[in-house]
């Protein structure tokens, strides 16, 4: 009689038979659930299929991502292990993702060549079934987008130790995309190079971003070498494999690509080092997320340059119980030392306290532009 898993346990139970003939009778039960998966997996996607042509009568967008994420939340809540919780989501994307390529595949803008957090950002959120469109920096992917070359952008937006990408905040006043998802990603900076060693680095070659975060590390173990700012930290490691001086600050999966060593990981100064990415597209390519009770409502504003006008706008918010959650200022650029504010608040602007509070930031401001109301990722 075979050895199987005890279901009510979760543990197998070991019979005493030579290790090699119980690993073998479990790989013939793993074969068998593997090709069951296999059979579910096809079913679900011909079920996709079937809901693809059900929108093509309404004109429904492929990509739902208020309905992706409430399938993973409702799977994690209900998940009874001992698959980890933390891994239904990036099992499922996966899932989905392939699903919506047999409608058509999303083209998604991000900064370039493979291998930037970007492209991790954008895998995360889309799953891997995408269509890329590399771009050489940030401008490029909002011409893409608003153009129609590709139909979502990914842009990062704030870094958790550097603060906010001041050029993202610039574009997004600028241009005509709405917000529409955001995901974030622990970002670990490894100086990479063509040889296993720190001896004879010239150079160091990153983001400036990246170069901003790993300062204090660079200062103290690397004081000599110069620090060049490049378009992208793959950019960076694509110089590292072209010259053994060179190192770059880039993601374990930069070095894989480019055939890099990884010197020493992890040396950004803080270790829990986070950036935040949004999700771009036009707004006629991707009608709004209804509210999912996880929401973010993102919006840009300026008032009048007068006493108190920067308090008057938290008033509305306060009165209908609305939450701030950021709050950035960018110069207006009119010489006359006004702003934009960049806001996010907790919510869906279907929601009638949200709605009512954007009514009357509306009124007091001189310029506003709400961004988005999407879902927050599930990390």
């Amino acid at each position: 009689m075979a050895d199987t898993p005890d279901t009510a346990s979760g543990h197998f139970q070991p019979d005493g038979r030579p290790v090699d003939e119980q690993l073998a009778d479990l790989r013939v039960q793993i074969d068998s659930v593997d090709q069951q998966l296999l059979s579910l997996l096809n079913r679900r996607a011909r079920l996709a299929q079937a809901v693809g042509e059900v929108k093509k009568i309404d004109g429904s967008p492929v990509f739902r991502p208020d309905r992706e994420i409430q399938v993973i939340e409702g799977l994690r809540q209900g998940n009874p292990g001992p698959v980890l919780p933390e891994s239904i989501g990036p099992i499922w994307r996966e899932i989905m993702s392939a699903c919506r390529a047999l409608e058509a595949k999303q083209r998604v803008a991000f900064l370039g060549p493979v291998g930037t957090f970007t492209e991790q950002a954008a895998l995360k959120y889309f799953g891997s079934s995408i269509e890329p469109v590399l771009c050489a920096n940030f401008d490029e992917v909002f011409r893409a987008t608003e153009a129609g070359s590709a139909d979502f952008g990914v842009i990062a937006i704030e870094n958790s130790t550097e603060g906010v990408v001041a050029r993202s905040l610039d574009l997004l006043l600028q241009s005509p995309l709405v917000v529409m998802g955001e995901t974030s990603l622990l970002v670990q900076h490894n100086l990479l190079r063509s040889t296993p060693s720190q001896q004879g680095i010239t150079a160091v070659a990153a983001h400036p971003q990246a170069l901003a975060q790993c300062q204090g590390w660079l200062t103290q173990h690397l004081p000599q070498a110069e620090r060049h700012a490049v378009s992208s930290n793959a950019e960076g490691a694509r110089l590292a494999a072209a010259d053994p001086s060179v190192a770059a600050l880039a993601s374990e999966r930069a070095a894989a690509m480019f055939g890099l060593h990884v010197v020493q990981r992890a040396v950004q100064d803080e270790a829990h080092n986070r950036t935040r990415f949004v999700v771009l597209t036009r707004p006629e390519r991707q009608p709004p997320s209804g509210p999912t009770g996880r929401d973010c409502t993102s919006l840009i504003a300026s008032v009048d340059n007068r006493p108190g006008a920067v308090h008057d706008l938290l008033v509305p918010l306060k009165r209908h119980g609305v939450s701030m959650t950021r709050f950035e200022s960018r110069p207006a650029r009119s010489g006359q030392w006004e702003y934009f504010f960049f806001i996010d608040l907790a919510g869906h602007a279907a929601q009638d306290n949200v709605a009512a509070a954007l009514d009357e930031l509306r009124a007091q401001c001189s310029f506003f532009k709400v961004l988005g109301s999407y879902p927050l990722d599930v990390h």
